[in-house]
């Protein structure tokens, strides 16, 4: 009988201690790769007690402390810089392929000579492209060193799966037209959609977005402040945490909404997500930086219409455009209450499946992404 391959899969955040796009795409693979492989995942140490603990037929290894991923609302890079040298670890641990995902970047490069000097393929999972307006506007002094990282970050992988074909679209304008990159986008749980019901306390609008700088949620809260000035009484949940909470709580009491808007930082399930945004009218979604968009397609799976932007990074456009009833609108506060409230005055009762969902089938998309996966 052949041994089953072993898969290494290096990611600093896992769920359902960091709640995420990425964290819950991996944590969705977990039933997918383990009939197939031996799966361990190395991250940092999100757990109390032994190191490495098996759950689920998933060995999880804590190579590096628990550190913050974030700091002034950017990615720390003291906790990049550890994770990274944490990430020479694995050159005790036998595997037959390595996976990892892009961030923070840096981790990429120790383990491109981890995966040279073992003679095994390494694979990267790609979310977005930053680029260097992303660094220049977050980092200013210091971004180009920064963003040459990121680039030397694209070069590392032996291939790379993209999640969306605008981010392989931007790697091929980086790394050539021939560079190995295959599509496999985020999938959706249609079976946990359809089994969801709707949250009994309803609101207008709701949005599931890490509490970020780049997701535009300060733009949200401006919109909800307009549209109550307006004389709609308009009320929102966003779901989700991160390091603007404290921000956002405070932008919420200064512009005299913090009545009107309700903070869910303790939803870890997605059958409660999806059952809280069936609660709402319309998925408000105002990121300016999205490489894909899951929380968008799970929003449409659960027949809410979607008002995004137009912002030139934020990829989830292209999905809320095929969307039959989404709308799509200038990055500016006029543009995106104006939007908000046609969304609102839209039809209550046209929550008719999008045929076109059923291409992102978790199910389905799984098969492809677990194949890119193994060695």
């Amino acid at each position: 009988m052949p041994r089953r391959p072993v898969v290494a899969l290096v990611t600093d955040a896992i769920h359902p201690y960091s709640f995420g796009g990425r964290e819950i795409r991996y944590h969705e693979l977990y039933a997918h790769l383990t009939p197939h492989a031996d799966l361990h995942v190395f991250t940092m140490r999100w757990w109390h007690g032994p190191r490495v603990r098996t759950e689920g037929g998933v060995t999880f290894h804590a190579i590096s402390p628990l550190l913050p991923m974030y700091r002034h609302g950017v990615r720390s890079t003291w906790q990049a810089l550890v994770f990274a040298v944490a990430c020479l670890r694995l050159l005790r641990h036998r595997f037959d392929v390595l996976n990892v995902d892009q961030i923070p970047f840096l981790h990429l490069l120790p383990l491109r000579l981890v995966a040279t000097l073992r003679r095994k393929p390494l694979i990267a999972t790609w979310h977005e492209v930053w680029g260097p307006e992303y660094w220049r506007d977050s980092m200013r002094a210091g971004w180009r060193p920064a963003w040459w990282i990121e680039r030397l970050a694209m070069r590392a992988p032996d291939r790379i799966i993209a999640v969306s074909p605008e981010t392989a679209r931007r790697l091929r304008a980086e790394l050539g037209e021939r560079a190995p990159i295959t599509i496999a986008p985020n999938g959706v749980d249609l079976d946990g959609v359809n089994q969801a019901t709707p949250h009994e306390q309803r609101t207008d609008l709701v949005v599931v977005s890490r509490l970020m700088r780049h997701k535009g949620l300060d733009l949200l809260l401006a919109a909800i402040a307009r549209l109550r000035e307006r004389g709609r009484a308009v009320t929102c949940r966003i779901i989700g945490d991160g390091p603007e909470r404290d921000t956002l709580l405070e932008e919420a009491e200064r512009l005299g909404i913090a009545h009107a808007v309700e903070f869910r930082h303790d939803v870890s399930e997605q059958k409660d997500v999806y059952s809280l945004v069936k609660a709402g009218r319309v998925f408000a979604f105002p990121s300016t930086r999205e490489g894909f968009g899951i929380a968008v397609l799970e929003a449409i799976a659960c027949g809410v219409p979607v008002v995004t932007t137009s912002a030139r990074d934020n990829l989830a456009q292209h999905l809320v455009r095929r969307s039959r009833r989404g709308i799509v609108c200038d990055h500016t506060l006029d543009a995106f209450a104006g939007a908000l409230a046609d969304a609102l005055d839209g039809p209550a009762d046209d929550a008719r499946a999008e045929p076109w969902v059923g291409e992102y089938a978790l199910d389905s998309i799984a098969f492809y992404v677990v194949k890119a996966m193994l060695p």
